[in-house]
């Protein structure tokens, strides 16, 4: 395509975008747009963010609580660049109960400020919210519009003011009706408002009110009765800007107070959120200098060019981030590393919405969300000037993640093959995620729960309250009663710390620091690939730099806060993996024979809970179930020290309350009874190490120079090991190698 033609192509196209967006348009017909959708358009800031959060939807997501509600803004499906907000689903919440509270009150009265420790996750929450707004805005349901003041070209226009009047066009008596659509040729002057001042504030606020009530009556809103909209102290009160007002002020005195003519001089703008240009949304770093000032722009010299109407009239230009935000949200970034004096105007701007400067008050309407360290916050508490903002902040923990699954995805999103420049092996982040949240573990309280589950409390391992927030799996020691006991205790222990000061999740390795190690790891020189080793390794060397990481000082606790045993415990989490995964691929034994098996002994011990006789498969003959095979199947799978009656009437029960919540499902066997299917997989394979001895060998023969001695048999079993391998697990020849060597050397030496 040649240059000339490429360009008249995006040109066409940016035209009709230009004009699909309706980008530019006069007061009337932004009256038209508004009586249209007086929703869309009567909306202060948070209920716009709120809008956003909606926008998006939500989905109910797993949680140690049950379930809970997951806002889709937070995955950052508006670009495919990593934006994802990996858990932290009651902080979404309270963001969105929080912004629901301003929308009631039908004003921002509060900073909300997000706290917890250093990397878990403030800013990237406020990121995505920022993220889905940008998006957000170039949708139609998101079009906002700014007001701006056009003067035409005295050549074009001969007034006694300088004001617009052309004969032949616009209404009948020869007077243009708008000035908003001249081309730049035509004018001599634009100035839009620095504080994106809203449309509907060039109707004075008498008759305003009167306007919004009436056209939201008219869509059924705000009276209760289909959809409640409350109308926002900004748009029934809000007033134009200095600036505006001036200039409106002016055109009206030159008018004579025909307030038609002024408005000819309104150009209604649609606007973009935008990060980098700042636009809606600005980021306030920890800094000395205010937030907003104003600059004289009617003495300079370049504004020569002022209508003269204007010539005596003092104009004045806010700036500063607080100007950028306005109708939008303003993010303070670590605010209180800021000296206090740099943010006490916040005092009065988080209850009015209004910040004085030296010749006038700016009326804002943005969002203000703060994030604070909890250092710096537990010293900020102790000032006596806390007693006046605590009125005014909204406090919202932000803790470390929890569930190693969860914390997982961050490190999946960020370390990939293009990032680290070599394959990733499978279980290299998981393994850093296993640790990571085995460092925030606390040690479960026994006092906080009945007597006769103290006991059961207090004997919880970290590995095992790992297990049991993540797939609510209790240890295999337990009962099968004191396994239901301790997972309804499940919701009581993840919530346990959170009225604490040292809540759970407020230390341990965050996740900087793991994707830190993680990407050293990928430069250790011992493995072709990033292989959870290496990880496991870099794990090992962080425990010993205690002068860097606070969290290492921690005393040890029954257990808890001991880094390097959790090495080693993540260590034998990963060989756990890494066997199953290569007895899986040898195809010893197929999935469904265990399958077959369990549901056998599931029918008979239905059938004995009952009282009822079954039908003999080969007989025919209707028989007591089997007692020796049910017992056979039970020296297996049944925990030590539990009487058989129990176990069977426990897994009826089981089965009982998986049907009540799957009504209509499958009987998933393996997901109803993984302890089952796990003890019964590793009795198999107890009996055959031998023989897995020798495949896993023969593996590492396949992989090495000695591939010769195999015989053409043996060779076709370990290309179908390593085929599998490859397939369902992910693994390369190199990291198959490694795996399969280490776990020989731990396991089967």
């Amino acid at each position: 395509m040649e240059a000339k033609g490429y360009l008249q192509e995006v040109g066409a196209q940016v035209s009709a975008d230009f004009v699909k967006n309706r980008s530019i348009l006069s007061f009337e017909e932004y009256l038209t747009l508004f009586f249209a959708d007086p929703r869309g358009q009567a909306r202060n800031a948070a209920q716009y963010l709120r809008d956003v959060m909606d926008h998006y939807g939500t989905e109910q997501v797993p949680h140690p609580t049950g379930t809970i509600r997951r806002f889709k803004v937070f995955d950052a499906p508006s670009t495919d660049r990593d934006g994802r907000v990996a858990g932290q689903e009651e902080i979404q919440n309270a963001l969105y109960r929080l912004l629901g509270n301003f929308v009631r009150a039908g004003r921002i009265n509060k900073l909300i400020m997000l706290h917890g420790p250093n990397g878990s996750a403030k800013s990237s929450l406020v990121n995505a919210l920022k993220q889905g707004m940008e998006d957000y805005s170039r949708q139609p349901q998101g079009a906002m519009y700014r007001i701006a003041w056009v003067f035409p070209s005295e050549k074009l226009i001969k007034g006694s003011i300088g004001f617009g009047e052309r004969p032949g066009t616009g209404s009948g008596d020869g007077e243009l009706t708008t000035f908003a659509h001249l081309d730049a040729e035509s004018l001599d002057l634009r100035m839009p408002c620095e504080l994106r001042d809203h449309p509907l504030f060039a109707v004075p606020p008498s008759e305003r009110k009167s306007l919004l009530e009436g056209a939201l009556k008219k869509k059924g809103l705000g009276d209760g009765k289909t959809e409640d909209f409350i109308l926002s102290d900004y748009l029934r009160d809000g007033e134009l800007c200095a600036k505006c007002r001036r200039i409106y002020t002016a055109l009206l005195n030159s008018y004579g107070g025909d307030y038609l003519k002024v408005l000819r001089h309104v150009q209604v703008e649609r606007f973009y959120v935008s990060r980098r240009y700042q636009v809606g949304t600005v980021t306030v770093e920890p800094q000395m200098s205010v937030d907003a000032a104003a600059q004289q722009i009617s003495a300079d010299r370049t504004q020569l060019n002022l209508p003269a109407a204007l010539h005596s009239t003092v104009l004045f230009e806010p700036h500063g981030p607080l100007v950028h935000a306005n109708r939008g949200l303003i993010e303070y970034a670590d605010l209180l590393k800021r000296p206090l004096e740099a943010f006490k105007y916040l005092l009065g701007f988080s209850e009015t919405s209004e910040v004085p400067l030296e010749p006038f008050v700016l009326q804002l309407d943005e969002v203000l969300i703060a994030s604070s360290n909890e250092k710096h916050l537990s010293a900020f508490k102790e000032l006596p000037d806390f007693a006046s903002f605590k009125g005014r902040i909204e406090l919202v923990r932000v803790p470390y993640l929890r569930r190693y699954k969860v914390e997982q995805e961050i490190y999946d999103a960020q370390i990939t093959a293009t990032s680290v420049g070599k394959h990733v092996a499978p279980h290299a982040t998981e393994v850093a995620a296993m640790w990571a949240v085995l460092t925030r573990l606390k040690k479960p309280i026994p006092d906080r729960y009945p007597p006769n589950v103290k006991p059961l409390v207090d004997q919880v391992a970290p590995a095992e309250k790992l297990h049991l927030y993540e797939e609510g799996g209790a240890p295999g020691r337990l009962s099968s009663t004191n396994t239901k006991e301790l997972l309804k205790l499940r919701e009581e222990m993840y919530e346990e710390s959170e009225s604490y000061p040292n809540y759970e999740g407020r230390s341990g390795a965050s996740a900087r620091e793991i994707k830190t190690a993680l990407f050293n790891a990928a430069q250790n020189p011992d493995y072709k690939c990033l292989h959870a080793l290496a990880v496991l390794e870099e794990l090992q060397a962080l425990c010993k730099d205690k002068s860097v990481y606070e969290f290492l000082l921690q005393e040890v606790m029954d257990g808890y806060h001991d880094h390097e045993t959790f090495v080693r415990v993540v260590e034998t989490e990963y060989l756990d993996r890494v066997d199953s995964e290569v007895r899986d691929s040898m195809g010893l034994v197929s999935e469904g024979q265990y399958r077959e098996l369990v549901e056998r002994y599931i029918q008979s011990v239905s059938h004995w809970v009952r009282g009822e006789k079954m039908r003999n498969r080969v007989t025919g003959e209707s028989e007591k179930p089997d007692e020796a095979r049910m017992a056979e199947v039970e020296a297996i799978v049944m925990p030590q020290g539990e009487a058989p009656a129990d176990f069977r009437r426990g897994l009826i029960a089981s089965i009982g309350a998986h049907r009540l919540d799957n009504p209509e499902g499958v009987m998933d066997y393996p997901r109803i009874f993984p302890d089952m299917f796990k003890r019964l997989r590793d009795h198999y394979f107890e009996e055959r190490k031998r023989v897995l001895r020798k495949n896993k060998e023969n593996v590492l023969k396949y992989l090495s120079e000695d591939r010769n001695q195999l015989s053409a048999r043996e060779q076709a079993q370990v290309q179908g090991t390593l085929k599998t391998m490859a397939e369902r697990y992910g693994y390369c020849e190199f990291c198959a190698k490694d795996a399969i060597l280490f776990l020989m050397r731990q396991r089967y030496a």
